[in-house]
């Protein structure tokens, strides 16, 4: 009971309920600022453990990763929208598994030895060749691509948040973007290293034919990746005029019909710059 005069507490409680001043400060929910790590610290130790689960196999979840890959092909909307169901559940949009990354380096290194089996012309070649294809168009440009967009979005992408004084400020993980690469590389793997294997016969053949369907080929999967590419930042709320992000499709398409006219093949271009 309460008197409302003094506003002291009166009447019989039991023993272990104390309104001292420092039991009720024990009683109130005490700050986690201790155990919380800052987030520099939380994306480093994350990121060490990413790079620790590449060669524990067992711990990959690739029945998942084969469901990425087949509906980044066919529904990319699908997968973005998982995206959305992760960052509910793990509290971050990028993956913590690098199961993609490291079947879709396999897959490449698969890719560019079947090149070499048929166009190479030396073992040394083509170790060359498969370590360039993965560390160089794979990762390296994967780096420098995510670094570049990562960089754009989070200085000139993000949302005003003028008169939400309260809200938290979201900006977007750079191993999330190096995700959306990777997610939009795969379908570009599929057609410009699978499919143009088998049809590069005759893609680098001579004449106008061969010319069209080379590059139409190299500009369905550019623009493809760059859709793609667009999918991944638009799907985060906190994200402005992500459009942008389909700028270069315009220019593909519009480079398109200027690089036949000049008889520029790249295809041929492709495979002689590696196999001469």
């Amino acid at each position: 009971k309460l008197d409302s005069e003094n506003f002291n507490v009166v009447g019989n409680y039991p023993d272990n309920i104390s309104f001292g001043q420092s039991k009720l400060v024990k009683m109130l929910p005490t700050s986690s600022s201790r155990h919380r790590q800052p987030p520099g610290i939380r994306q480093s130790s994350f990121f060490t453990q990413y790079l620790r689960r590449i060669v524990k196999w067992r711990q990959m979840d690739i029945e998942y990763t084969f469901w990425q890959m087949l509906h980044l092909c066919t529904s990319p909307k699908v997968v973005y929208q998982h995206t959305k169901y992760h960052k509910q559940t793990k509290n971050q949009w990028a993956r913590d598994d690098p199961a993609f990354v490291v079947i879709c380096s396999l897959l490449l290194a698969v890719a560019a030895s079947a090149y070499c089996a048929a166009y190479g012309h030396s073992i040394a070649h083509a170790c060359f060749t498969i370590i360039s294809v993965v560390c160089f168009h794979f990762l390296l440009i994967g780096f420098l691509l995510a670094t570049l967009c990562w960089a754009l979005a989070n200085h000139y992408l993000l949302e005003e948040t003028a008169g939400h004084s309260h809200a938290v400020e979201q900006r977007v993980e750079w191993l999330y973007a190096f995700d959306i690469h990777c997610n939009s590389y795969f379908p570009l793997f599929v057609s410009l290293y699978v499919m143009h294997y088998f049809l590069s016969p005759l893609l680098v053949g001579h004449g106008i034919i061969p010319t069209i369907f080379s590059n139409l080929l190299f500009m369905v999967a550019l623009s493809y990746y760059h859709y793609l590419n667009f999918l991944g930042y638009d799907v985060l709320p906190f994200l402005d005029k992500t459009t942008f992000f389909l700028t270069p499709i315009v220019i593909i398409i519009l480079v398109f019909p200027f690089s036949v006219l000049v008889g520029f093949n790249p295809s041929r271009f492709a495979l002689s710059f590696y196999f001469s």
